[in-house]
């Protein structure tokens, strides 16, 4: 089975990079191709990056707690590029103060994330799912 490929990347201002990286290094050892846009990173270039390596996935990232801003309407622009099947994920600090984890969740699921990780998941949860998600097991 040929290995499955994600796009990455820290969304819009934020400019968070080490758990990026960390992130990055630990899906390529699990035996995904990584395309890591780096941070600062748009929907449309998620969305170019996505077409041009016919990704599975698109990892969005955020730790600035804008990504509910950053993020609204990329599910739809991904379908109008033709990614219906590119399952999006998100993780980090999305919001700003103190919400109760399963709100944010939740909204997050309603903007067309199929997984939403809280901060400080582990890289070995992601992959888990990401394998699971992606019949990359």
């Amino acid at each position: 089975m040929k290995s499955k490929t994600l796009v990455m990347g820290v969304i819009g201002a934020d400019i968070h990079s080490v758990g990026n990286k960390i992130l990055e290094y630990a899906l390529k050892q699990a035996g995904f191709n990584v395309v890591n846009l780096g941070v600062m990173v748009s929907q449309e270039e998620y969305i170019k990056a996505a077409i041009e390596t016919d990704a599975d996935a698109i990892l969005v990232s955020s730790l600035y707690g804008h990504a509910e801003i950053d993020c609204r309407g990329l599910r739809e622009k991904c379908d109008e590029a033709g990614l219906e099947k590119v399952s999006l994920y998100i993780g980090g600090n999305l919001v700003v103060g103190k919400q109760p984890f399963k709100e944010v969740e939740e909204k997050f699921k309603k903007m067309g994330f199929c997984r939403v990780c809280p901060p400080g998941t582990p890289p070995e949860v992601a992959i888990r799912d990401l394998k699971k998600d992606l019949g990359a097991e």
